[in-house]
């Protein structure tokens, strides 16, 4: 970790994130912003150490930020937190050895919902000044919710708002095809997000002619997919190497 603790947001809350870059950068590596997951709920930075190590290892500056969970935090709180935590990763890229054109959002679980809908619903990154089509090189889901109506969970009724205006909140409901590339990955038997959600998601970028790569692993789960990008559990899954591939793939403008 090269840039603990920073804060990126001072309003009511003090917001950090932490850095993680390559041993050797030249200005050129790829920037990935990485949201964790846990439900809107629950969750910190710190707990995601090993994604941050292991992406650097592979040449990649890591940006992991921390956004306001419920409660009292419901839509879209978290989505503009996370809005504002791109701005400054770029804002901020060269400063770690970033390029600043080469931005990348990603996320697990709850955390994936925050990366996609990021990139294919424009209101939060025009709020800071920003379009995803024009300044993400693309953006990776892991195990994500992006079309998960009806909500049957009562905790999430309440981060969600009024039945009625639910719908808005879906990325599904977004898709143009014009976002950046996605890609999706998915355990083929999550019993705690509905894989179809992936594969609905892939489906409407493909209907629209845009960009999305959708890849299913069979012998990990909701959280042990996340554990593979860690070298100790790569064995499981290419998690890792699909994310590299793909983020190098997409790298070149």
């Amino acid at each position: 970790m090269s840039w603990p603790n920073a804060t990126f947001l001072l309003v009511k809350t003090r917001l950090k994130l932490d850095v993680y870059r390559p041993a050797k950068v030249d200005g050129a590596s790829p920037v990935v912003v990485f949201f964790y997951g846990g439900s809107w709920q629950h969750g910190d930075k710190s707990i995601y150490r090993f994604i941050g190590a292991a992406l650097a290892r592979a040449g990649i500056v890591v940006v992991i930020p921390d956004y306001r969970l419920y409660p009292p935090a419901i839509y879209p709180d978290f989505l503009r937190d996370s809005a504002l935590a791109v701005r400054w990763a770029k804002d901020n890229a060269a400063r770690f050895g970033g390029d600043a054109l080469t931005l990348f959002l990603a996320g697990h679980s709850a955390g994936a919902y925050n990366a996609i809908s990021l990139a294919t619903d424009r209101r939060w990154l025009a709020e800071v000044r920003l379009d995803p089509k024009a300044d993400l090189s693309g953006a990776i889901g892991i195990a994500g919710p992006y079309d998960f109506l009806p909500l049957q969970d009562e905790q999430l009724k309440i981060i969600f708002g009024p039945e009625a205006e639910r719908p808005k909140t879906q990325p599904i409901h977004y898709v143009n095809g014009d976002e950046p590339p996605l890609l999706l990955l998915r355990p083929a038997h999550d019993t705690v997000v509905d894989p179809g959600n992936s594969e609905r998601l892939a489906m409407r970028v493909e209907q629209k002619n845009g960009k999305a790569i959708l890849k299913t692993y069979n012998r990990v789960g909701h959280l042990s997919i996340l554990g593979t990008i860690s070298p100790l559990l790569s064995f499981l899954a290419p998690t890792r190497s699909d994310l590299v591939a793909f983020i190098r793939e997409n790298s070149v403008r």
